[in-house]
């Protein structure tokens, strides 16, 4: 089971917060700098989105509103029902953060790779995950006005202003100038990829300092963590096995199945922590912790699920695209990194 080496070097700067907080100066400047880095980093993501891909996949429309189904609907609800487990396993914050890591957007990268290893419908899987990421940008800050509020999660109406100019504002830039930078932001990938592992690594750093300076981590024992851990766990067993079975009952070929467990029951870290560090401000250290943990979890599970899958009797060499009844298969050609 895959260790995301990403996950070792978010921990290592959690661990750098904690010892060398930012503090006076130094932290207006790392502020500034996360602001700066959130709003490069949804630019980024503008530009390398095919809007035309993700518009695409809508002829595939039954498997794709299953997936936005089960992203920003039963996940949701499921993050709600946790709300019985305060105070007795989750503290408030730590709900806070589960509640918020059940509105953030699918995968994109993950979901591809997973669906190709285990022989699905990938093109299909490249639209969910690029229609995901287009519906995110907005619902996830509309789910999070409705659902969290103002309750102690540092959310306010503040927040939506901030979200459209550092997240919105930057995404449009990106979508619009993509015609001519798109060329571009593809030729050098990788690098830029760097960049935005080293902007969210900067998010995670300004975020967990200010925990530290606030001490809202005595609020946080081993005991909730394990607890934590139980409910995510919970989480994705019941997302895992929803969108599966689910997928049978709605009559979708295998192909189409396996894209939508594995579209259907991810979260995205790169999308939601720097939207977790706009809306919840110093609370975000808690915020992102939910998220961070059930990233690493999903990783392990779906790699041995996604092996599995491929040694199915009904697995062919070639992942096409497989109808669903009553619908059409999608064209997907591009890729998508991000």
């Amino acid at each position: 089971m895959p260790i995301d080496p990403y996950i070792l070097l978010l921990l290592a700067t959690v661990g750098l917060a904690a010892l060398l907080p930012a503090r006076g100066t130094t932290a207006e400047v790392a502020s500034g700098a996360s602001t700066a880095a959130i709003a490069l980093l949804f630019f980024l993501y503008g530009a390398r989105l095919s809007t035309r891909e993700a518009l695409d996949g809508l002829r595939h429309w039954r498997l794709h509103v299953t997936v936005l189904a089960c992203t920003f609907a039963v996940f949701p609800l499921l993050g709600l029902a946790a709300r019985g487990l305060v105070p007795v396993i989750l503290t408030h914050p730590l709900y806070q953060g589960l509640l918020f890591l059940t509105l953030v957007p699918s995968t994109v990268q993950s979901s591809i790779a997973f669906t190709s290893m285990a022989r699905g419908n990938v093109p299909a899987a490249i639209c969910a995950g690029s229609f995901s990421s287009l519906v995110g940008i907005i619902a996830t800050p509309l789910l999070a006005a409705s659902l969290l509020g103002g309750s102690g999660g540092g959310f306010s109406a503040d927040s939506l202003v901030r979200i459209v100019l550092q997240l919105l504002v930057p995404f449009l830039a990106g979508q619009l100038l993509r015609r001519w930078i798109g060329g571009f932001v593809t030729r050098h990938k990788k690098v830029l990829g760097l960049v935005d592992r080293g902007s969210i690594l900067l998010v995670v750093y300004t975020a967990f300092s200010q925990g530290m300076v606030q001490g809202i981590w005595h609020q946080v024992s081993p005991l909730r963590l394990g607890g934590l851990l139980a409910v995510e766990a919970v989480i994705l067993a019941v997302m895992l096995l929803l969108t599966w079975y689910g997928g049978k009952a709605l009559g979708f070929g295998r192909e189409d199945r396996i894209t939508l467990q594995f579209a259907g029951s991810k979260k995205s870290l790169a999308a939601g922590l720097p939207m977790a560090s706009v809306l919840f401000g110093v609370h975000a250290s808690l915020a992102v912790l939910p998220l961070m943990l059930f990233h690493q979890m999903q990783l392990m599970v779906c790699a041995v699920i996604a092996k599995r899958r491929s040694r199915d009797p009904g697995a062919t060499g070639v992942s096409a695209p497989e109808p669903a009844a009553g619908s059409r298969t999608a064209v997907g050609t591009g890729t998508r990194s991000g």
